[in-house]
């Protein structure tokens, strides 16, 4: 699209108008794992220049989560996700630091979650935050056993017995704050360590959660601050699939699918190099807007 809108200036590329059918092959043809591994090294050069924490947290925060990508049943069969759509998975790692991923991978709809949350790998002190579909009591565990602090909500059928019951008397919103120990068969026998949990009803919507964190610091107001902070990644999600093109695919392979993402999230984390090395205070929409219109022209 930029190309088509700049043609009158695509002589200084030396390059002629790229039909969409060009395009195609080449997503189809080219290596997805190209744009991955290339991924991956734009984070490495952002990570140098990552602007703060910009939580009150002194440790890295991350957020994870997954987002569902629909696409067309006849033309990725392979990607059967139910009897009415198919669909691929976008697994996403994000840095709180710059609001960037750190961790990304592509797969079937169908993939478990858990199966990717264990493939990334946290640095030591770190906080990772997540929603319940990530409740997996044994990665919980080796998440403490790493040095790395968590926040979730609680599966709403946990077996537990309450070890302890902490005062939170002067915490307006805390409803309770108690150290537990889980007692399913499944618990006693990968002999999990005690969690905090935590009662929080929302000063501003009413609604009551449960928390629960390996971190026994931390006052109950900061936990539910952390838990406030994985809305980041849903932000994400909807900011990539409306200003970077990942919800049609051109291309009718799963390399297409997968060259596509990637080279949108290699775009993003391009967009955060030039938006930290200028120490701009613009949003990443408008360095968007501002690369878009000024496309290769000299400024």
């Amino acid at each position: 699209m930029a190309m088509d809108s700049h043609r009158h200036i695509n002589y200084h590329l030396g390059c002629q108008p790229v039909k969409k059918s060009t395009l195609a092959r080449c997503n189809e043809n080219l290596s997805g794992d190209f744009y991955q591994a290339l991924f991956y090294k734009l984070y490495q050069r952002c990570s140098n220049l990552l602007p703060g924490r910009s939580f009150r947290l002194k440790n890295k925060l991350f957020s994870i989560d997954s987002s569902i990508i629909d696409v067309s049943m006849k033309i990725f069969p392979q990607a059967n996700y139910n009897t009415m759509k198919a669909a691929y998975k976008l697994h996403i790692g994000l840095d709180h630091d710059g609001m960037i991923p750190a961790f990304a991978t592509v797969t079937h709809g169908k993939e478990s979650d858990m199966s990717q949350a264990r493939l990334f790998q946290f640095p030591k002190g770190s906080v990772v935050v997540f929603d319940r579909g990530y409740n997996d009591f044994s990665w919980h565990n080796l998440l403490t056993d790493k040095g790395i602090s968590f926040v979730t909500r609680i599966r709403a059928n946990a077996l537990y017995k309450v070890l302890e019951r902490r005062s939170c008397s002067k915490y307006d919103c805390v409803t309770s704050d108690q150290l537990i120990e889980y007692t399913g068969a499944k618990a006693k026998k990968e002999h999990l360590h005690p969690v905090r949990r935590i009662g929080y009803k929302d000063s501003e919507t009413g609604k009551h959660y449960v928390f629960i964190t390996n971190n026994m610091d931390w006052s109950p107001d900061t936990v539910a601050s952390i838990y406030k902070q994985r809305w980041q990644v849903e932000l994400f999600f909807k900011w990539i699939k409306q200003n970077l093109k990942i919800k049609s695919f051109i291309g009718n392979t799963e390399n297409a699918v997968k060259t596509q993402i990637f080279s949108a999230l290699c775009v993003y984390m391009l967009l955060a190099f030039i938006r930290f090395q200028s120490k701009a205070e613009y949003s990443f929409q408008k360095v968007l807007r501002l690369i878009q219109v000024n496309a290769f022209s000299k400024k």
